[in-house]
């Protein structure tokens, strides 16, 4: 063949045509541990669904196409009529559909509705992460909406289902919904009593007209918004749906889609309230009471979030090092590079483990269970906090196991780099979880009650898991002029959670790989220092996925 120079070898061929949610033992055996058994095969086969879909070459050309086309502003029809709309690549909506059609949108309709959901988001952050956003923010707008009868009999169910419709028209005439929120703005930041945005009283009942403008609006596309607007009483929470019952368009001026540094597919933009109808969401005054749990949510997907780009990650990297030969054998096998392979997927499974115990959780306050709920209120900003801070540097040190490959963006590794800072950021960034630790153990005493009944289970198993919990007790006996060392204290309250977690539920090499370099202090601050003298090979192969 003319300008044919060399044959092409010893390159690993593309990780697709496998299942990304049973290829992933840490995340389909934490499934196992935290459902009952009578919902445990039908969600198993469901998810194993899900990743097969995600693993598909088909879906995986979607992901690429969505990335490859990133959404478009459009502020007027032909006519010069104002209609504020965002285009999107017609695989966005494809992988969207399919991500509420696997219930990602719903943790909340039925049992164990929170780790089957988990999981999915896990996986589902492996296929498409973009799509992830609205996703993220329609299932969180439930609790808010929870707060008051009226919005919640008519939005909810259609919140919750199945049916992805992507028209612009009334809430009464579609059965799916998705829904974003308007709490940033500009002069404000994290700082929600910053907040500008003025609400008018109108004539009906607990209806109002917005004025004022957000800096970051997630999902714009979206059929409604959470909003902040100060109301006569107060900061209050608002209802802003994009269609008014009439047909007609709301004011909601879209100025421009923000150029962020994250995933190309998905779109966050900046807009403003001028006239803008809304509907009163719990009380007057009330609003950051009312989006606690919006928030909470949202934060713990950021978990989720991180735990499925670490996964996808050390995916990638093991694959790639289990085809590729030098020096005569598999990159797999050269002892350094085995060392960098395990202690990403240590640090992987950590993550992951994290993530379904808290979903577990989740479904047991759901149920009334209030020592979960104490528990989810301390460990969800903690692991809020360290996880999606460890999420960056896993992923980097990931991409660097593909050499140059890594670095092109036909790998798709450099997607998950650009958005593995983003869950650190959002919904509060690292300063924000780790004063809430500080903030929930000093007004709540029962967190840590539940916190110490948590890791205590594991007690007795590892010497330095358990040198670790008496360092913690002596961190937490002095919480006076603690705000310079709470990012620390986070992070220690996150490692022994998960560390006491790795004891009891992971493999004996994975939990002590973890508890010798993140609670012992046995190797360097590099991925890749473990001691040698553990079981590395069967860590690696652990992560290795299957297809």
């Amino acid at each position: 063949m003319a300008g044919r120079t060399h044959t092409v070898t010893n390159q690993a061929p593309p990780l697709t045509g496998y299942d990304v949610f049973t290829s992933d033992r840490a995340l389909t055996e934490a499934v196992r541990r935290h459902l009952p058994a009578d919902l445990r095969e039908e969600a198993l086969a469901e998810l194993s669904g899900t990743g097969r879909a995600g693993g598909a070459l088909q879906t995986q050309e979607w992901s690429r196409q969505a990335g490859a086309n990133p959404p478009v502003l459009r502020t007027h029809d032909r006519f010069g009529h104002r209609v504020d709309e965002v285009d999107f690549h017609p695989a966005w909506h494809r992988l969207l559909g399919k991500g509420v059609s696997a219930g990602l949108t719903d943790a909340w309709s039925r049992p164990g509705g929170h780790v089957r959901r988990a999981a999915g988001f896990v996986v589902w952050t492996q296929v498409e992460a973009g799509t992830c956003g609205p996703l993220s923010t329609t299932h969180a707008a439930v609790p808010a909406l929870r707060a008051d009868p009226g919005p919640a009999a008519e939005w909810v169910p259609r919140l919750t289902s199945r049916v992805y419709d992507r028209e612009l028209r009334p809430a009464r005439l579609k059965a799916g919904v998705l829904f974003g929120t308007g709490l940033t703005e500009r002069q404000g930041g994290s700082d929600l009593r910053a907040t500008t945005t003025a609400a008018r009283p109108l004539a009906e009942d607990g209806t109002y007209e917005l004025t004022g403008h957000k800096w970051f609006c997630s999902a714009p596309m979206s059929d409604g918004f959470l909003v902040l607007a100060r109301a006569p009483g107060g900061l209050t929470c608002f209802l802003v749906p994009r269609v008014l019952a009439d047909g007609t368009r709301n004011v909601f001026l879209i100025q421009r889609l923000k150029d962020t540094l994250g995933d190309r597919s998905n779109a966050c933009a900046e807009v403003e309230f001028a006239g803008t109808w809304a509907r009163r969401v719990g009380e007057e005054g009330r609003g950051p009471a009312v989006i606690t749990g919006t928030l909470a949510a949202a934060r713990f997907d950021r978990v989720l979030g991180s735990a499925g780009l670490m996964r996808q990650a050390v995916a990638q990297a093991v694959h790639h090092c289990g085809y590729r030969e030098v020096s005569g054998g598999m990159l797999v096998d050269r002892p350094l590079m085995r060392n960098v392979l395990a202690d990403l997927a240590v640090e992987s499974e950590a993550a992951t483990t994290l993530g379904l115990r808290l979903a577990a959780a989740h479904d047991a306050a759901e149920g009334g269970d209030e020592r979960e709920a104490a528990l989810l209120r301390l460990a969800v900003p903690a692991a809020k906090y360290w996880v999606t801070k460890r999420c960056a540097p896993v992923v980097l040190e990931a991409a660097e196991c593909l050499g140059g490959d890594g670095y092109v963006e036909e790998s798709g590794m450099p997607r998950l780099v650009r958005e593995s800072p983003l869950h650190s950021i959002g919904e509060g960034a690292a300063n924000v979880q780790a004063l809430e630790v500080l903030r929930t153990l000093g007004r709540e005493p029962e967190v840590l009650d539940a916190y110490l009944t948590e890791v205590g289970r594991a007690r007795g198993a590892d010497h330095r898991l358990d040198a670790a919990i008496r360092e913690l007790l002596t961190e937490l006996a002095d919480l006076a002029a603690a705000e310079g060392r709470a990012r620390l204290l986070a992070e220690r309250l996150a490692l022994v959670l998960q560390g006491a977690l790795l004891v009891r539920y992971a493999p004996p090499e994975v939990a002590d790989a973890f508890c010798a370099s993140r609670l012992g202090g046995d190797g360097g601050t590099a991925f890749g220092t473990l001691p040698p003298s553990l079981d590395l090979a069967s860590v690696v192969r652990r992560a290795r996925p299957e297809v």
